[in-house]
């Protein structure tokens, strides 16, 4: 059964990451997951992935339904991957990261040097927020 929180995290997968290692994509979810059980973000995955600013996809002003993404065999095949690593990431099947950032490696956030670096897995760096912040 597709939840609205098994839709919105794949979605987040799906845009975020579909390019990436499946390690990668775990560590997408993972990052969205650590935030709905920070007091610091919204206590629902779907508030968390559309927070205002927060991921990319949500504001380019594209389409954010995934399920649109039909036009070649690589997304066709990253939307049942995408949705797949959500139900299991909900069941509890996780990387076990701490992170609540990342970026991808072409890109130099603001807030990278006050961030404890976690790693790089694929063309993302994931980063986990300092207490307060």
């Amino acid at each position: 059964m597709m939840t609205p929180s098994i839709v919105c995290l794949a979605a987040a997968i799906f845009f975020e990451a579909r390019d990436q290692p499946i390690e990668g994509q775990l560590a997408v979810a993972d990052v969205v997951m650590n935030r709905v059980e920070s007091p610091r973000w919204p206590d629902e995955i779907c508030a968390v992935v559309f927070q205002p600013s927060q991921f990319s996809f949500t504001h380019d002003g594209k389409s954010d339904n995934y399920r649109n993404y039909t036009s070649n065999v690589g997304d066709r095949q990253a939307i049942g991957i995408a949705e797949e690593i959500a139900k299991s990431v909900i069941k509890g099947c996780r990387l076990g990261l701490t992170s609540t950032h990342y970026h991808a490696t072409y890109v130099k956030p603001y807030w990278l040097k006050q961030y404890h670096l976690d790693g790089r897995i694929g063309d993302h760096v994931f980063y986990t927020a300092p207490a307060g912040r």
